[in-house]
């Protein structure tokens, strides 16, 4: 297993470049009806101890915080940095502290941000080898099932690469890679502990494991992207295994988040806590990807 380790005292200088031009607000809501209501306005909030959520009400992103530094996974829209950053700052922490970006998997609606916050902070962007190459360049490939589909967005520079297993550190924090392909053939989901005192929970950041793709894709039959049901299977059997004491998705009603949110608002405290909520979350994903195999097997 790789680890990379960030040294309290090390300064991250990175040749941050302003991001390039993307498509504006009201260009990007004519081609993605669902962009608004992903983008709405979020406070942000803790889920557990050094875990906040800073992202929007209906796209996902984490603050892991530590003394000797931050962690940040995923940045939204590209509209929805100016949120983010407001949060973290809402929060009483600083962007300058975030030393590290991770991704979960890089279309726009879940890496569209991150340009600007890698240039906000000179964080260093880490994602696995497929996303950083989609994420360096702003655009996706005819290896995405979703290709022809997507929107593109602002360049992300110096993007390091993480393999399947690796884990993240910086200062106190350890994040581990899990690759959980499939959705896209970079999808990584993200584990790590955080604690309170005597109180540790493990949080699962799982990404999207849907099989959604464009018209003309066929995850039994493409050339493109054959490994995709095989990732699928790969990356099930890694959420199955992985502690899973709070499970969050870049999509938080993909985890139910918002009715557990609610729950623990109206007083109880552990609402969050669903040991079983990852094997839940992959039971429901082998579903629905045996109902798109199905549907292919009996269209073609």
């Amino acid at each position: 297993m790789m680890h990379f380790h960030f040294l309290p005292a090390l300064a991250i200088a990175l040749a941050v470049t302003a991001p390039a031009a993307a498509q504006s607000p009201a260009s990007r809501s004519a081609e993605c009806p669902s962009c608004a209501e992903w983008n709405a306005p979020q406070h942000p909030f803790r889920v557990f101890a050094n875990t906040y959520w800073v992202g929007t009400h209906g796209l996902g992103t984490i603050l892991v915080t530590s003394p000797q530094g931050h962690v940040l996974i995923d940045g939204g829209l590209p509209e929805s940095a100016p949120l983010i950053l407001a949060n973290i700052q809402a929060l009483g922490f600083s962007v300058k502290d975030v030393k590290v970006i991770l991704n979960s998997h890089a279309h726009f609606d879940h890496a569209g941000g991150i340009a600007e916050l890698q240039r906000a902070s000179g964080a260093m962007v880490m994602a696995s080898p497929w996303s950083a190459g989609v994420l360096e360049r702003g655009t996706s490939g005819p290896g995405d099932p979703q290709y022809g589909a997507l929107l593109s967005y602002a360049p992300v520079h110096d993007v390091h690469i993480v393999a399947d297993g690796d884990t993240v550190r910086v200062g106190s924090l350890a994040l581990v890679a899990h690759f959980t392909g499939g959705h896209t053939p970079g999808g990584t989901s993200w584990s790590w502990r955080s604690c309170d005192g005597t109180r540790c929970r493990d949080i699962v950041y799982a990404d999207s494991q849907t099989p959604v793709s464009a018209d003309d894709f066929l995850f039994t039959h493409n050339t493109t992207y054959p490994n995709a049901i095989a990732d699928f299977e790969h990356g099930f059997a890694a959420l199955e295994q992985a502690p899973c004491d709070i499970l969050l998705t870049p999509h938080p009603d993909a985890s139910g988040l918002w009715e557990r949110v609610a729950a623990r608002d109206a007083g109880d405290a552990d609402a969050l806590v669903r040991p079983g909520a990852c094997r839940a979350f992959v039971a429901s994903a082998r579903d629905r990807l045996a109902q798109r195999v199905a549907k292919e097997a009996g269209t073609h």
